[in-house]
């Protein structure tokens, strides 16, 4: 076996794997796991070849500081090779990256700036104006500028290309890519169009991005939103020649996301939103064949960047991405039910440090009191302020000394009028089914289901 001497060597060579448990339609359908990279995505390969051509060509200085804007994988690349090197690193990242992305890159030593992910190019918030200004106004910084750098599609013509050509042989009718700085995209092209001009190029994108617009009409008008990271663009980037490509295909969240956690049950390949899109529109293309077709697609990265979000049933129900059956009462509202084991609860001789660990680990702040499957009270961190006071030995007191035992109970055939009059003193509500405990609801639950209600 090799020995390698620096995480920097393992980057590129990554595996290629045959889809069989997808419907194909003809085709074979190529999966080549960008996600093996030791940054966990295909930006790894970017982010080397930024790098070095930055310190080949003096720009980047021994000890020197790297600007960026990125949705996220290019900054965990870049994280990666300029702690191996010795850089700083300053991120600016749009706020709907995964906090799985930004844990990872405060544990390389980044610095992560968030700015605003609902304003587009132009905007003093714009995650790439912001990251320009900022290389401005610090002295000896450089931005490295993954839209604009030739040193991107370099990554992808130099290695990507000649990779998967080798492990198909030569043989490969189309290519599904997806465009976020467009360097993939654009790489690839340069390479194919000497080495093997037939391969087609299929664009997958996010519904609500601009570049399926320009594939099929020339022009494209305004951006909409989409959940999906680190693919799609309010405007096109020049990397990407989108000209090159002939057909396109949009897909919606939903779908995305779907086609991923599918990939994760059926192939075992953990892959993360951008893959869910690339993977849903190669199936389509494949679908769409008349003749057999080897037709390949990627892993972009790595699906534990999103475990907390799109592998989260909670959150995609929350999202509008998971619905259940509508009853037609107030359980319709409850967004963990207890009935599906999602409800996190508190026995009555649980400490208050074990509650205060809950409510951080599940990201909520107040819990109910369960003793027989009954609701007994109802613990929140005011309850939980009020009694520790500051003294820690408190956190040692079990549950009934701290908890509200004046709950709200409703039953779900209630009116919706009756949760109003219980936000109004600032509680939540119990819901029960006669005496059987569904769950919580809250005002942001409320808020959630009439948001969802008005989309749909």
């Amino acid at each position: 076996m090799t020995i390698y001497h620096s995480v920097t060597e393992l980057i590129g060579r990554t595996p290629l794997i045959q889809l069989h448990k997808l419907d194909t339609g003809p085709c074979s359908l190529f999966l080549k796991l960008e996600n093996q990279n030791p940054g966990g995505s295909i930006k790894d390969r970017v982010a080397l070849s930024m790098i070095n051509e930055a310190e080949r060509t003096g720009q980047l200085q021994p000890g020197g500081t790297i600007i960026e804007a990125t949705a996220g994988n290019t900054g965990l690349g870049l994280a990666l090779i300029a702690a191996q090197k010795g850089y700083s690193l300053i991120l600016v990242v749009p706020d709907k990256m995964s906090r799985e992305k930004i844990f990872h890159l405060r544990a390389l030593g980044a610095q992560v700036v968030l700015t605003r992910s609902d304003v587009n190019k132009g905007h003093p918030a714009y995650y790439q104006d912001y990251a320009r200004r900022l290389a401005n106004e610090l002295p000896g910084a450089f931005y490295i500028d993954q839209f604009n750098n030739e040193a991107n599609p370099l990554a992808h013509r130099t290695t990507t290309a000649p990779e998967l050509f080798e492990q198909l042989d030569g043989r490969i009718d189309a290519i599904v890519v997806g465009v976020g700085s467009g360097g993939t995209l654009g790489g690839l092209q340069a390479w194919f169009a000497e080495h093997s001009p037939h391969t087609e190029f299929v664009l997958a994108d996010p519904a609500g991005s601009v570049l399926a617009d320009q594939v099929e009409t020339g022009r494209y008008h305004d951006a909409g939103s989409w959940l999906v990271e680190g693919i799609g663009e309010d405007f096109i980037p020049p990397l990407a020649h989108i000209e090159g490509v002939n057909r396109a295909w949009r897909i919606s969240d939903r779908e995305a996301f779907t086609t991923a956690r599918e990939l994760l049950k059926t192939e075992g390949i953990l892959a993360g939103s951008s893959s869910g899109t690339l993977l849903a529109a190669a199936l389509k293309y494949c679908q769409a064949q008349t003749i057999p077709k080897r037709v390949v697609t990627f892993a972009c990265d790595s699906g534990n960047k999103y475990l907390s979000k799109m592998f989260n049933d909670d959150w995609m129900r929350q999202q509008g991405l998971i619905t259940c059956p509508q009853a037609g009462d107030l359980s319709d509202y409850i967004a963990l039910r207890h009935d599906e084991g999602a409800t996190v609860t508190a026995a009555p001789d649980d400490t208050l440090s074990t509650v205060l660990a809950r409510m951080r680990l599940y990201d909520i702040s107040q819990l109910p009191v369960l003793e027989n499957g009954k609701v007994v009270g109802i613990i929140d961190e005011w309850d939980l302020l009020r009694h520790i006071g500051g003294d820690g030995d408190r956190f040692a007191l079990p549950v009934t000394a701290a908890m509200t035992r004046q709950v709200e109970f409703l039953d779900k055939r209630a009116p919706e009028s009756a949760l109003h009059a219980i936000f109004d003193r600032g509680l939540v509500a119990v819901i029960n089914d006669n005496d059987r405990f569904l769950g919580l609801i809250t005002r942001s639950d409320v808020l959630t289901a009439w948001r969802y209600r008005l989309q749909q």
